[in-house]
């Protein structure tokens, strides 16, 4: 067994990512404060063609050079957007008919191993600050919330490590 070289990876284009048919999700960061997690959530988005990332609230925008180490070049690629609160990201999100789903721990969240897409449908999932988590107001405007089920003793995982796991159970849903 060898490790691959980087010309055996069929690596897109930055063009070829951008014509390229992207995986119906779109991520929002609510008032995500560390540059490196924000730059990681970029990384993830591109892994998974995923549609666009919406920044919001106190959430840094590209470009950035703290967010591009982590991000490398990913928000070269990767569309995105501003808005100045999380709320009004949801409500133009529903206006488009787009299923809000909050990542968070509430009463009757589906748990991330029962919940199914429907393949017709384009979901947000919405992210939160690293310490508070998606903001009550958010979670009230959205259609449902995921939890990712935890066993430990902190029940909490970092936000970009929590947007990785729940895009690749998504996108294994949309595309296998």
């Amino acid at each position: 067994m060898r490790k691959l070289e980087n010309n055996e990876l069929d690596r897109k284009s930055i063009e070829g990512f951008k014509q390229s048919q992207k995986t119906p999700l779109i991520l929002v960061l609510d008032d995500v404060r560390s540059l490196h997690n924000i730059g990681s959530v970029f990384r993830t988005a591109d892994a998974f063609l995923i549609e666009k990332i919406i920044l919001c609230g106190i959430t840094a925008t590209p470009p950035n050079k703290e967010i591009h180490k982590t991000a490398l070049g990913a928000t070269e690629t990767v569309a995105w957007e501003h808005y100045d609160t999380v709320q009004d990201a949801i409500i133009s999100l529903k206006n488009n008919n787009i299923i809000t789903l909050a990542i968070e721990q509430v009463e009757n969240a589906f748990m991330l191993q029962d919940f199914r897409v429907d393949k017709t449908k384009k979901y947000a999932l919405i992210f939160g600050n690293e310490v508070h988590g998606v903001a009550q107001e958010a979670v009230a405007l959205c259609d449902g919330c995921i939890e990712i089920p935890q066993l430990g003793t902190k029940h909490s995982l970092n936000i970009s490590v929590s947007a990785g796991i729940v895009v690749w159970d998504l996108f294994k849903q949309f595309n296998y």
